[in-house]
């Protein structure tokens, strides 16, 4: 049976994994545990936003909870777990290469500052506000900015993120896709017709600016090897890639491009 549990009931099996967005769960801060046993558990599913991070012994009962129709990325430190994803979901699951960085990273801000100052002076760099949270909700490009608080006032209480401004109308951002005690993870990303005039890299490295300021660690975890070139590019050091499984992502981008009308021949 599982159960739904406290973060220091499962501290120890999530020792070592440097990972935010189990931070946040272990924390209570955001997400939710998963656990097969209630006082003496061995295998554990952390469950934050799109992502589900498994330790522990592997435990089928944990793989089989989640819904098969939904977009997830899994991600397990033992890839004794593999075997349990792929039986779950077949052909819904596609391996996927992503790139782990270092927290530690020590940034060059003089060269963060060149990053934010070389976009054209037609955009302007800007805290994300009440009137911008709402912008973010609008796009599915921007969503994840603001998603995973709720609240106009949670995401004023524990989020912060940089938003690009084409007039009054937002075209890309950097933003925290969660928030842990002492830090956030970065979620970047651009509307589809503004892309490849350094928006992304200036809102990232203003918003980097700001989390050293305030005391907070900003941490990176790249989807694609363009997202990881970024990531040095702002001065993230590489740990190194590792294997993750995305579910349902070719069923979800066609819906998308239904929804929008969008040919993609």
């Amino acid at each position: 049976m599982i159960h739904e549990v406290k973060g220091d009931l499962v501290s120890g099996i999530f020792v070592g994994w440097d990972s935010s967005m189990i931070l946040s769960c272990l924390e209570g801060i955001m997400g939710h545990l998963y656990a097969d046993d209630s006082t003496a558990p061995q295998s554990c599913m952390a469950f934050i936003g799109d992502f589900r991070f498994f330790d522990g012994r592997p435990d089928k009962q944990l793989v089989q909870m989640l819904p098969l129709d939904a977009y997830m990325i899994l991600i397990a430190r033992k890839p004794e777990w593999f075997p349990l994803f792929e039986q779950q979901f077949g052909n819904r699951a596609a391996r996927i290469t992503r790139y782990a960085f270092r927290h530690d990273t020590g940034f060059d801000c003089a060269r963060l500052m060149q990053i934010e100052t070389g976009i054209d002076n037609r955009f302007e760099l800007r805290k994300i506000d009440a009137d911008l949270y709402e912008q973010c909700r609008q796009h599915d490009w921007s969503r994840d900015f603001v998603s995973l608080f709720g609240s106009y006032e949670a995401f004023r209480r524990l989020g912060i993120g940089v938003a690009a401004l084409d007039g009054d109308r937002m075209v890309s951002g950097a933003s925290s896709y969660v928030r842990y005690s002492d830090g956030i993870e970065i979620e970047v990303d651009t509307d589809p017709a503004m892309r490849r005039h350094g928006l992304a890299a200036a809102c990232a490295a203003r918003l980097i600016r700001l989390c050293l300021n305030r005391g907070l660690t900003p941490r990176w975890d790249a989807h694609t090897a363009i997202s990881a070139t970024l990531a040095e590019k702002l001065g993230f050091l590489m740990s190194g890639p590792y294997t993750a499984f995305e579910i349902n992502a070719e069923e979800c981008k066609k819906q998308e491009d239904a929804a929008c009308g969008t040919d993609n021949h």
